[in-house]
This record gives structure tokens, C-alpha cells and sequence, in this order.
């Protein structure tokens, strides 16, 4: 019929007409309904309706179903599209507005219960090794007292960031006590560790396991390479580190007249090098007392386990992640951005013992916090906080797995450029082939 009355009008039949291809997104639902191709103006005077092509349902399925598929790859793209070098969209206050008000009261007698608890693990452990006194036990107690020593640190830390008490004379009497003992000068650790709070991230300014620019780097020996990156002597630096810094820094933690400290912090250096020299004296003292060898097994050994543990956690929350971090100079830099590229870290059973201190992420943040309630402040904050936290890898019973990632970080994470306001580690494949 249509044919007939096309010919007596005296017109040639249109050609086919073809769907062309389409490329890029379209919304899901544009092949959702049957389309008619559209017939010209002389066509309706002829009253003629039946349409001259319809898209069967089967070609109108399978393009349906191929740009669904296409929308949901480009979806895809853009969720896993994620850039942790570019400004985040929340600030600083709205993450604090997240946490609960109670997480920031600070309660001086559960503070001081921790303390009590860890002074009577240490004391017992020595007693029952004297007593025993068997060298299958000694191995045993050297890991147990090593990891208490590195216990009382974080008390004595938590006393240095004032998340303690409200009390600054507790504070500091608190944490002279637990540092003094495991050789620590406190005020001059404490003034050094708020340098590296205030700076984190940033390449220059940062203190504690900043990275080496590349002009630094190139000019260590093989010896400092060494103590630098080769296992496992980067987690032996720690005392070295107290009195010398990192390598491109100067000044010492003992010396009042550093420039890691103001003039109105001097005092304050010097009473802490005070207590520091009268731990020493004590030491010094039994060891001629109980003799050096028991000495040696009581208290040295446990002291560089204690060592390892510091310069382990302190490294593995500013490095080894599987995707780069970046570093930052000058307007990049921010409180926040910096903060933000610290690493949370689960120890397994060591977790309560070193008194979560692998949720670091909110501590680096807001250091006001008391280690109780960091879980808490956490667990409300990743809502805001989104791709900028990175979740941990769960721990066994023991984090042995991290051991792994540490060594893998000192073959990769070199240096960075010396230009550049958001830089990222690079890696040196021969660092150790002229060595």
C-alpha cells in the first residue's frame, strides 16, 4: 500500500536510513522506548501512518545494554579516579566537629592507672627473669621488656602533647620519670616532636623521618647510606638521631643552645639533659653494682628492642603505603594536607600494650586527644575524612607482615626532587651497587 501510493505521488522512495554509531556517555534511559524515524511534511499530507522503519526490539536491547555498559565503566573510572595531592573538600574544623566531646577529656587517674599498669609489668618482668634466671627465658624477656620500655614512651609522649592531664607540672613530672628511665631527654624530645606535628609533610620543615631531597641524598657516603636505608640498621638510629638529627639537619637534642630551641626553652632543655645524665649515673652505678653482663641482660638489651619498636612504628606511619604520598613545599603545604599523609597502622595484640598508638592518623591531627579515645575519634571522623584515610591492613596476632613493607619502603623511597611544590619519593637503583 505504501509503495503504490509513493509511486502515483511521483516520488522515489527515501533511502534506509541507518542508526549511526555513538560514542561517549549518554544517559541510560535514552533507548529506553521504541523511536520512529521521522517522516517529511509530504508524507503526512498523504496521510500515510504507518512509519517507514521501526527499530526492532532486539537491535533497541542490545544498544541499550552496550551503553549501559559503557556508563557503568565511565562510573567505575571516575569512583576509583582519586588524587591525594589535591586540596580535600573538607577543613580542619569540620573533621573536629565529627568527634564526640567526651573524647577530648582528658582523665588524669586513668592516665596515671596506665602508667601504674606499666611500671608493675616492667618491675614484674625483671623480677621473675632474676628469679628464673634461665637462658631460654632471657630471649623471652628481652622482647617482653623492650616492648614495656617502648610502652612507657607513649605514655611519656602522650605527656608531651599535654593529652595526659590538663596539669602541665603532672606533665612534665610524669614525663621526665617515664623518659629519664628509657634515656630519653624529654623536654628536648618533646619541643622537637611539636616541630614535626607542626610540620608534617612538608619536605623541609618536617623533623621526625622527613625525606631527603635529592641534592642531600646524593652527597651521603656509603655509611650513611647505609644507616639510612639498608635493614636493619635504620631501626637502630634512634639514640643517634638524639644527638645528632637527620642527615641536612643540625643540632642536638641535649644542647640548649641548638636551634631546635628559643632562648625560653633553654631551661627547659637543661633539665631534661639533667635527668638524662643523673639515668646515666644511676646505670653507671649498677653496673658496677650487679656487674655489667647483668646489667646488660636486665636493661641494655631490653633498651634497643625498645629502640627498634620506636624507629619501626614512628617510620611505618610516614611511609610504606602501596600508593605514593606526596610531600609538600610552601603554599601546597597545610596543617592539614600534611596530617593527612600520615598512616594508620593495626599491631595486632600490640595494640592495647603500646596504647593504640597505630591510630595516628586523628593523633597527628588533634595530639590534644588521649590515646583512650583515639578508636572513637577515628572510627566518627572517616565519614569526613572519606579516601583521605587510608584503611590499615588487619594484623595478625603479632604485625609481622609490616616487617615486609618496611624493607620493600627502603628499597623504594629514596629521595625527592629538590623542585617542586608536591613531590613524591623516587627511587635510586643504585644505591648500593658502588657500596
Amino acid at each position: 500500500m505504501e509503495s503504490f501510493l509513493i509511486s502515483k505521488s511521483g516520488l522515489k522512495p527515501l533511502p534506509r536510513i541507518y542508526i549511526r554509531p555513538i560514542t561517549g556517555l549518554v544517559p541510560r534511559n535514552y533507548f529506553s522506548k521504541p523511536r520512529f524515524l521521522h517522516t517529511s511534511k509530504c508524507f503526512s499530507d498523504l496521510k500515510v501512518t504507518t512509519p517507514l522503519k521501526v527499530a526492532s526490539v532486539e537491535e533497541d536491547e542490545e544498544i541499550n545494554e552496550r551503553m549501559h555498559g559503557i556508563n557503568k565503566i565511565g562510573e567505575q573510572e571516575e569512583e576509583t579516579i582519586f588524587d591525594p595531592a589535591a586540596p580535600p573538600p573538607f577543613n580542619l574544623a569540620d573533621v573536629r566537629a565529627t568527634i564526640p566531646q567526651h573524647c577530648w577529656v582528658k582523665d588524669p587517674w586513668k592516665s596515671m592507672s596506665y602508667v601504674v599498669r606499666d611500671v608493675a609489668l616492667v618491675l614484674s618482668l625483671a623480677a621473675a627473669v632474676v628469679y628464673v634466671n634461665n637462658w631460654l627465658v632471657w630471649p623471652l624477656y628481652w622482647v617482653a621488656q623492650g616492648t614495656m620500655f617502648w610502652a612507657l614512651f607513649v605514655l611519656g609522649h602522650d605527656c608531651g602533647h599535654g593529652s595526659f592531664s590538663n596539669n602541665p607540672k603532672l606533665n612534665s613530672l610524669v614525663g621526665h620519670l617515664l623518659h629519664s628511665f628509657i634515656l630519653v631527654p624529654y623536654h628536648g624530645w618533646r619541643i622537637s616532636h611539636r616541630i614535626h606535628h607542626q610540620n608534617q609533610g612538608h619536605v623541609e620543615n618536617d623533623e621526625s623521618w622527613h625525606p631527603l631531597t635529592e641534592k642531600t641524598y646524593m652527597s651521603l657516603d656509603n655509611n650513611e647510606l647505609t644507616w639510612r636505608f639498608k635493614f636493619p640498621f635504620p631501626l637502630l638510629v634512634y639514640p643517634f638521631y638524639l644527638w645528632g638529627r637527620s642527615p641536612g639537619k643540625t643540632g642536638s637534642h641535649f644542647d640548649p643552645n641548638s636551634e631546635l630551641f628559643v632562648p625560653s626553652e633553654r631551661k627547659d632543655v637543661i633539665t631534661s639533659s639533667l635527668c638524662w645524665t643523673a639515668m646515666a649515673a644511676i646505670l653507671v652505678g649498677l653496673g658496677f653494682t650487679m656487674g655489667p653482663m647483668l646489667l646488660l641482660k636486665l636493661y641494655g638489651v631490653p633498651y634497643w628492642i625498645f629502640v627498634i619498636w620506636l624507629d619501626f612504628v614512628t617510620y611505618m606511619h610516614h611511609h610504606g603505603h602501596q600508593d605514593k604520598l606526596p610531600w609538600y613545599r610552601r603554599k601546597e603545604w597545610s596543617y592539614l594536607r600534611g596530617g593527612l599523609t600520615t598512616l594508620d597502622r593495626d599491631y595486632g595484640w600490640m595494640n592495647n600494650i603500646h596504647h593504640d598508638i597505630g591510630t595516628h592518623v586523628i593523633h597527628h591531627l588533634f595530639p590534644q586527644i588521649p590515646h583512650y579515645h583515639l578508636i572513637e575519634a577515628t572510627k566518627a571522623a572517616k565519614p569526613v575524612l572519606g579516601k583521605y584515610y587510608r584503611e590499615p591492613e588487619r594484623s595478625g596476632p603479632l604485625p609481622f607482615y609490616l616487617i615486609g613493607v618496611f624493607i620493600r619502603s627502603l628499597k623504594e623511597d629514596h629521595y625527592v626532587s629538590d623542585t617542586g611544590d608536591v613531590v613524591y619519593y623516587k627511587t635510586d637503583p643504585n644505591i648500593f651497587k658502588s657500596a
